[in-house]
């Protein structure tokens, strides 16, 4: 087989850098370990930037996006007992929207099939080669078993942390920058109604808690526990009392329960692996960096980076013009270390660290209290919310 570009993941990166090559007339192949059932419940990310949503109207991937993602205009920072309002459209003149990661993928993987372009599920033992000469391979086995090859002109390693893109890269190129936190999160998806209109962040002396929803039919709640922590010891009724607790407020917040449908724990960390870029492979999304979810960043700086990505391959195959190839991980990092800090400072003030003293606690509080007073501060939250215009970086 031959391609302009291999795609290896077909997670939001991977889908959408296809879906804009196929915009620009430029060929492609989609290969995704799982199954098209696995992919599509995978349950993720669910705030998109207005940035992406905006992207994704542009370029025609946003139709069922436009019926049935809900905006959200503000989000409340909850601490002390009361809510404190960011208004993001009041602030930045755009909201957000609230639409599950794994629904992008789906209205991704039916524009992608309606076109007749090749994404292959199920596939195994994929592996790289000749990354660095001008016509890079990836070898797989197809869901039957039989051995497969691919040369192309680019190679985009879009499938995950743990995807063989970047384990293709000798370590000895890549700097890897890192943190782990001494926490994570205890993520619920409840069919219930939610019980509050928008998105609620609190900072709670029992440990954060995070009120928010996938429709109006479904609620996505999330505690902090430590890494370590047995989902098995959480019972539903355990889960719904912690929540409870954490949400209550002195008027009286009263918090909607209902069946459980998922629960898991997540461990948090901050990942970046520089350059993006390794000859002819080009490094997006989760590959390439992990944000702690508190900021909601994650899938937004996947899409962000293809992008980019989509248009250096477009230069370079119409106009041989490798520049914005040269440039794309630079460009990427921009955006991606302005998140990593957003983030990481989001994550900071409102989780309670294991060993955090009184004196920790009165700084996170004094910080709560200074963004939920200060109209800068306020409105710088809610322009890294909100998400950075392209063009700015």
């Amino acid at each position: 087989m031959r391609t302009r570009v291999g795609i290896v993941g077909a997670g939001p990166a991977g889908l959408m850098l296809a879906h804009l090559l196929r915009l620009a007339g430029i060929d492609s192949v989609v290969l995704e370990r799982r199954s098209r059932e696995y992919v599509e419940k995978r349950v993720r990310a669910g705030v998109l930037e207005h940035p992406t949503v905006e992207l994704l109207r542009e370029t025609g991937a946003g139709e069922r996006l436009d019926r049935e993602g809900l905006p959200h205009h503000g989000f409340a920072l909850r601490f002390d007992g009361v809510d404190h309002r960011v208004d993001l459209s009041g602030l930045t003149g755009h909201p957000i929207t609230v639409y599950g990661q794994q629904e992008v993928v789906k209205d991704l993987i039916a524009l992608r099939l309606a076109a007749g372009e090749p994404l292959l599920f199920d596939v195994s033992d994929v592996a790289l080669h000749d990354l660095t000469t001008d016509a890079p391979r990836i070898t797989w086995r197809g869901a039957d078993g039989t051995a497969q090859e691919l040369t192309c002109d680019v190679v985009a390693g879009c499938d995950g942390f743990h995807g063989v893109a970047r384990q293709s890269i000798p370590q000895s190129v890549l700097t890897i920058f890192e943190r782990a936190y001494p926490f994570a999160w205890l993520g619920v998806l409840a069919r219930t109604a939610p019980s509050a209109d928008e998105l609620i962040y609190t900072y709670h002396e029992r440990g954060f808690a995070l009120h928010s929803m996938r429709s109006p039919e479904i609620t996505r709640l999330y505690l902090q526990v430590p890494p370590e922590e047995d989902i098995a010891d959480w019972s539903d009724a355990r889960i719904w009392d912690e929540l409870s607790a954490r949400l209550a407020t002195r008027d009286g917040f009263t918090l909607t329960s209902g069946p459980i449908l998922d629960k898991g724990v997540t461990p948090m960390r901050s990942f970046v692996a520089e350059p993006l870029r390794h000859g002819r492979l080009f490094l997006a999304g989760d590959a390439a960096h992990i944000v702690p979810p508190t900021g909601a960043k994650g899938m937004n700086l996947a899409i962000a980076d293809v992008r980019l990505l989509a248009r250096a391959v477009e230069e370079f195959v119409r106009n041989k013009d490798e520049r914005l190839l040269d440039s794309y991980s630079a460009d990427c990092l921009k955006r991606v270390w302005r998140a990593e800090h957003f983030s990481w400072w989001m994550t900071s003030m409102l989780h309670l660290a294991p060993d955090a003293d009184p004196f920790d606690r009165r700084l996170q509080l004094a910080q709560l209290r200074y963004t939920a007073a200060s109209d800068p501060a306020r409105t710088s939250l809610a322009e890294n919310y909100v998400g950075l215009a392209y063009e700015r970086l």
